[in-house]
């Protein structure tokens, strides 16, 4: 099969005003903590626009597209909600308005991960137009992600729609490269209890938080000790968060509870990661200080729960994966500069769609993950064109 490479490029070229105002209307409507249902609107209102097959909400209230009825399956991810944006006052333009300099867009939620979003919506379309999802059901995955890696992909698989998908390509920003895998996380809450008392009574009490002392300086110093890996790189560790409860600024707290972020690599396991953290514990509070990996139930704005373990599972694919090279494929036949695949730092839904599910999965996306949660958020317009063209083409380089 000849691929439609100057035809694809061409009709890239003459939607460019319409994707990059795409784009901007989706980073100008706010998607933070969770509340990704007016996002979600309008993108379904562009899919409906390029005549989707079926465009709706899933239980969660993610967005689904769906392009035809193929018994190969390829999904296009793309989290849709965002971080907050922190102090108004830090950003010197509206973080939802924007500003567009030097052909580059700074909005929340710009590089991480709408970016992506224009891109594969077009691109789904284009590739349907020319023939190219013949034999495929595609759909776009508009998500929430921010607060639970994963936990969106696993109910599409096991929830709604119930479908496994042949191969996925996640949107969050590679600079453009294909990505490969990343490392896994688990998240990890350790729990002080003692006993108040007034703090000019000290002596009568059981400080909480200094039985945790160990612990965080025991954390500060693990690093070196992580494993490592020739690709996914060196384990990482860090304290994330500190909660006292307390009567009052003038009494000993009776509980203090640390949040402990892991990052785990390959040769590395959450058993493991978390009997590290165990093993910091004084001597003397190990009855009184407990360890143990978080989980999250919190509903969607829907009110959808979907309970799940807070542990992420590093994956990883080898070079020469179908999928893999159809991405480095794609980008050549696009006249990107040669590169080699890489890997995220940052951890994505890979960590079910292919950690948990064993879904092949690459990454492809504008921008780079260094402006991601900053106030420096933000993605090339030229590239945000540039990767319809690469989600349009990479299925018809797709062998199954």
């Amino acid at each position: 099969m000849t691929l439609p490479v100057s035809e694809i490029q061409g009709q890239v070229a003459a939607k460019r005003d319409t994707i990059i105002q795409f784009m901007r209307e989706i980073c100008a409507i706010p998607s933070m903590e969770s509340q990704i249902g007016p996002v979600g609107e309008r993108i379904q209102a562009e899919m409906k626009k390029l005549g989707y097959d079926e465009v709706r909400f899933d239980k969660m209230g993610n967005t689904v597209g769906r392009i035809g009825n193929g018994p190969r399956v390829l999904v296009y991810d793309s989290h849709i909600d965002t971080v907050g944006i922190g102090d108004p006052a830090a950003w010197g333009w509206d973080p939802f308005v924007g500003k567009v300099e030097d052909g580059v867009l700074y909005a929340r939620g710009a590089c991480d991960e709408k970016g992506s979003t224009p891109g594969m919506i077009y691109g789904l379309a284009l590739a349907r137009d020319l023939g190219l999802l013949d034999g495929w059901t595609a759909y776009y995955f508009g998500n929430m992600e921010e607060w639970c890696d994963g936990i969106a992909p696993n109910t599409f698989v096991e929830v709604d729609p119930k479908i496994k998908p042949d191969f996925v390509v996640i949107g969050e920003p590679t600079r453009m490269l294909v990505y490969r895998g990343h490392k896994g996380r688990v998240e990890i809450k350790v729990v002080a209890k003692g006993k108040s008392a007034h703090a000019a009574s000290n002596h009568l009490g059981d400080n909480a938080l200094y039985k945790l002392l160990s612990v965080i300086a025991g954390v500060r110093d693990l690093e070196p000790k992580l494993g490592d890996h020739e690709f996914l790189g060196h384990g990482k560790i860090t304290c994330s968060d500190l909660h006292v409860k307390t009567p009052s600024i003038n009494a000993v707290p009776d509980e203090a509870v640390l949040f402990i972020d892991r990052r785990v690599t390959f040769g590395e396991d959450k058993d493991a990661a978390i009997q590290q953290v165990r093993d910091l514990i004084a001597p003397e509070y190990r009855d009184s200080v407990t360890v143990e990996e978080m989980f999250y139930d919190e509903p969607s704005y829907t009110g959808f729960v979907f309970p799940v373990d807070k542990y992420f599972p590093a994956w990883a694919y080898d070079e020469q994966h179908p999928l893999v090279q159809a991405g480095v494929a794609a980008r050549k036949l696009i006249g990107l500069p040669e590169a080699a695949p890489s890997k995220w730092n940052f951890s994505t839904n890979g960590i079910y769609w292919a950690g948990k599910a064993k879904i092949p999965s690459i990454g492809f996306g504008p921008g780079d993950e260094v402006t991601a949660h900053t106030v420096n958020d933000s993605v090339s317009l030229d590239d945000v064109v540039k990767a319809t063209e690469f989600y349009a083409l990479l299925p018809g380089l797709l062998k199954g």
